[in-house]
C-alpha cells in the first residue's frame, strides 16, 4: 500500500514546506542562507531576521534610520556579517546599502545615492570582498557598481562597457536574483562570470560579462516581456555552465505563460522550458539538491529533475524568493512568510 501511495502521489512524499515564525509581519523578498543553520532575510520597514540555528529561533530587527526602506536583497557571509540592499527610487532617499558585522546588532550605512533614476534591483558577490549591485538603467545604460573590499566602496561599472537597452527595457526588484555572480579556481584556471536579467520590452534578455569592467554581451532568451513582465529569477550551477531563468507578468500572476528559459553554454543560448506547474509568475529558482531545482512565485511552488523539461507542482504557497544550502531551501515571502523545505533521503 506504501508503494502505491508513492507512485500515485509522489509530491507528497517527495517534501512539504515547513513555516517558520519570523517574528515580524514585514513583507520578505531577500533571503541568503550562509549554512542549514545561519540564514539571513531582508524586508519591508527596514526589517531584517536571521536565525543561527536552522530556523528554531528567529531574532528580527530594524536598520536605525532605515524604517522606510524596504530591503529587498540580502548578501550574507556569516552568522555576523551581512549587507542589506534598499530597493527603491534614489530621489527618495530609498537607495541605499547597509553593512552589519556583528550579527544586526549595529549596521553601517556604506553606500547611498540620491542620483535621479537609480533603483536598485539586485547585488550578488562571488567572494566576500567582491560583488556587484546594479540599478534600473541611466542613459539607456544599466548603473552598475563594483566593490573589491566587502562593500566599504563602491565605483560604477564603466557605461561604455555595457550594451544599449531597448526602448522601456529594465529589471525587477522582485527576489534578489536578477543578478547572479559565479567564479571558482582550479589549480591554475580561474573562471568569473555575472548575468543581469531584464524585462520590459521585447523578450527578456541576459547581459553578461566575464569582469565587470570588460565589455558586456546581451542574448535573447525565449521569454516574453512588456512594462509588467519579463525574466524576474537567474539560477546558474556553480561552474556557471548550466542556468536557469524564470519570470512572467506581475499584473497577472497565475496566467500561463512561458516562463521557463534554460541554457548549457554559460548563457551564450538559451531555448524554451516547459512552464511551470502551477503555471503564472515565478521569481526564484534554488537547488534543493543534486538535478532538483524548486521554482518560487506567487502562483505557486514547483519542482524539476530534468532541468526545465517538466515540473511537478509542490503546492499553492506564494513566495517570493529562495535560497538553498546543503540540501535545504528557505523561501520568503508576504507578511513576514518564512518556510523551508529539506530533501528527503
Amino acid at each position: 500500500m506504501k508503494l502505491l501511495l508513492f507512485v500515485l502521489f509522489p509530491s507528497i512524499l517527495f517534501a512539504q514546506w515547513q513555516p517558520q515564525t519570523s517574528g515580524t509581519d514585514a513583507n520578505f523578498r531577500a533571503v541568503s542562507a550562509v549554512s542549514k543553520k545561519v540564514v539571513w532575510v531582508g524586508g519591508s520597514k527596514g526589517t531584517f531576521v536571521r536565525t543561527t540555528d536552522g530556523g528554531k529561533t528567529w531574532k528580527a530587527g530594524t536598520v536605525p534610520g532605515a524604517e522606510t526602506c524596504d530591503f529587498r536583497d540580502v548578501q550574507a557571509f556569516s552568522a555576523n556579517e551581512a549587507i542589506l540592499m534598499a530597493a527603491g527610487p534614489a530621489e527618495k532617499g530609498q537607495a541605499r546599502l547597509y553593512r552589519t558585522s556583528n550579527g544586526g546588532k549595529t549596521w553601517q550605512l556604506i553606500y547611498q545615492t540620491a542620483q535621479a533614476g537609480v533603483f536598485f534591483d539586485s547585488m550578488d558577490f562571488w567572494n566576500r570582498w567582491e560583488g556587484l549591485v546594479f540599478s534600473d538603467p541611466i542613459g539607456g545604460k544599466w548603473f552598475v557598481m563594483l566593490t573589491t573590499n566587502g562593500g566599504k566602496n563602491w565605483k560604477r561599472v564603466p557605461p561604455e562597457n555595457l550594451p544599449p537597452l531597448q526602448a522601456g527595457e529594465a529589471a525587477f526588484a522582485a527576489s534578489g536574483t536578477s543578478l547572479i555572480t559565479r567564479g571558482y579556481k582550479w589549480k591554475t584556471y580561474n573562471y568569473q562570470r555575472a548575468w543581469i536579467a531584464s524585462g520590459g520590452a521585447g523578450k527578456g534578455r541576459l547581459y553578461s560579462a566575464q569582469t565587470p569592467t570588460s565589455n558586456w554581451e546581451v542574448t535573447e532568451t525565449p521569454i516574453p516581456a512588456g512594462p509588467t513582465a519579463g525574466i524576474f529569477g537567474l539560477w546558474f550551477d556553480a561552474q556557471g555552465e548550466n542556468g536557469m531563468a524564470i519570470g512572467g507578468d506581475y499584473k497577472n500572476e497565475k496566467a500561463e505563460w512561458q516562463n521557463v528559459a534554460v541554457t548549457a553554454d554559460r548563457g551564450k543560448t538559451w531555448t524554451a522550458g516547459a512552464p511551470t506547474d502551477p503555471p503564472g509568475l515565478k521569481e526564484a529558482v534554488g537547488r534543493l539538491s543534486g538535478n532538483r531545482l524548486i521554482a518560487v512565485g506567487p502562483s505557486g511552488t514547483c519542482y524539476t529533475t530534468d532541468f526545465g523539461k517538466s515540473w511537478t507542482k509542490i503546492d499553492d504557497s506564494a513566495f517570493h524568493s529562495i535560497d538553498c544550502e546543503g540540501s535545504k531551501c528557505w523561501a520568503v515571502g508576504a507578511k513576514g512568510a518564512i518556510a523551508t523545505i529539506e530533501n528527503l533521503k
